[in-house]
């Protein structure tokens, strides 16, 4: 069986699964920004279903489907095993077939991917050497460097996906190799733009691109002893977990393994972590929360409370979607979460906004500018009581705001990578400085 038909064969499944009750609609948090707060929840459901089978559907349903954030609050409300966030995911692939043929389906994914990856592959080597490179498995002859990785050919524990944004990021990655050398786990890195997920290509309609590439990053992910992949990127976790392995199950009988949220791996770690918590973090310490996947803010708030001399200071504010980049058909709403979070922190006094993701953080970090606290990830808080540090050069450089200072700065990068400065000073704007959704200036400093 191919990957399309499996997919459609679940697809299918929803239709004759789903009792149109309204319950997931009921429960999910973004009625309101999405602007169909006063809807029928039966009747938008029917009309998700309608979706489903043609590609078209009632206003109201359009505007929920495209309005989903991931914060996956439906999932739990279905009594029917019915994944309502995989079904809003399959209207809306059902609505990017109906809206365009297929060679623009393909058009458009291919660009959406050239896209990522140039971002992604230019603002690394803006920080990165040849050899950090290496590490974070950005190399045809890429192997994980760390010290309890076995030799030879033997299976590692684990396969660390990075995904592909965090390298944007890379600090974060790093403090995560950082520590797993740190309890002894071997494990091999992937991810980048040559181990796609396929998600970008999903979202412009083209399934059959989408279920190669994706199988093709499954198979060659299953490479650990533990039958276990450690995924940083929430948005890789919900395709697989949600999209890619079921289908995969569906189309071949088995899976070729699980995945497992960094973030909720350590924090299941976190007995033979506590020991290395040796040095005091004297912060107050408000955490920046997404709740889409279940578990991960219970074990981020876990792992910081374990650090001696942190405070966690609850701001009161709404934690709702995946991650920040899955506001991007609620824009407003986002400006709105952005401004009261971090007006919240400045009132309640905190040292740090921490927040978990690598996407949120690109986000936030150039706000550190204007507001009288830091803003940082969780592992720099974890590293830093470990006695680990990487440079979060992403923000150092973000806080610029000068594309030309940018590319003055890592001259030497560029140089050493064989970039075209035009180039990168074009990424530079667009991955980077552009990536800005509540505007600079704004903010009354304290």
């Amino acid at each position: 069986m191919t990957f399309e038909a499996a997919l459609a064969g679940r697809v299918e499944h929803i239709l004759d699964a789903c009792t149109r009750c309204g319950k997931c609609f009921e429960a999910c948090p973004v009625k309101e920004p999405a602007g169909v707060a006063g809807a029928d929840p039966q009747a938008v459901v029917a009309g998700v279903l309608e979706i489903l089978r043609s590609g078209e559907g009632p206003e109201a349903s359009r505007k929920w489907a495209e309005g989903c954030i991931l914060s996956g609050d439906c999932i739990t409300a279905c009594d029917y095993g019915v994944n309502p966030r995989f079904m809003l995911s399959m209207a809306r692939i059902a609505m990017a077939k109906g809206r365009d043929p297929l060679p623009e389906q393909r058009r458009k994914g291919v660009m959406g991917y050239r896209a990522v990856a140039d971002g992604v592959n230019v603002i690394a080597k803006l920080q990165l050497t040849n050899e950090q490179l290496l590490r974070l498995g950005q190399s045809s002859k890429a192997r994980s460097l760390a010290p309890a990785a076995a030799a030879g050919d033997e299976r590692p524990d684990f396969v660390f996906y990075t995904g592909c944004n965090v390298l944007k990021t890379p600090h974060i990655a790093l403090l995560a190799l950082d520590i797993m050398d740190a309890l002894g786990v071997s494990y091999r890195v992937m991810g980048g733009p040559s181990h796609c997920c396929g998600v970008v290509h999903m979202r412009s309609g083209d399934t059959e691109t989408t279920g190669r590439m994706a199988t093709g990053t499954a198979d060659r992910l299953a490479q650990g002893k533990s039958g276990q992949v450690l995924a940083w990127c929430p948005s890789c976790y919900v395709q697989f977990s949600e999209t890619t392995l079921p289908t995969v199950e569906k189309a071949r009988g088995s899976r070729p393994f699980e995945m497992t949220p960094f973030m909720v791996y350590l924090g299941s770690r976190l007995d033979a972590l506590r020991p290395m918590l040796r040095q005091r973090v004297d912060m107050r310490i408000a955490l920046h929360r997404h709740p889409g996947i279940p578990g991960v803010v219970t074990a981020a708030e876990a792992i910081l409370r374990a650090v001696p001399g942190v405070e966690l200071v609850d701001l009161g504010q709404p934690a709702v979607g995946l991650m920040a980049n899955y506001f991007r058909a609620l824009p407003e709403y986002r400006r709105q979460l952005y401004r009261a979070e971090l007006d919240a922190a400045r009132a309640a006094g905190v040292d740090a906004l921490v927040a978990v993701y690598h996407a949120d953080h690109r986000e936030l970090c150039a706000h550190e500018g204007e507001y009288p606290f830091r803003i940082v990830n969780l592992l720099e808080i974890v590293g830093e009581s470990m006695g680990l540090a990487q440079a979060d050069n992403f923000k150092r450089l973000k806080l610029m705001q000068d594309a030309d200072a940018i590319v003055e700065d890592c001259r030497d990068l560029i140089a050493a990578h064989g970039m075209d400065i035009g180039e990168v000073r074009r990424l530079v704007e667009t991955a980077m400085l552009a990536e800005q959704p509540l505007p600079l200036g704004g903010a009354a400093r304290a």
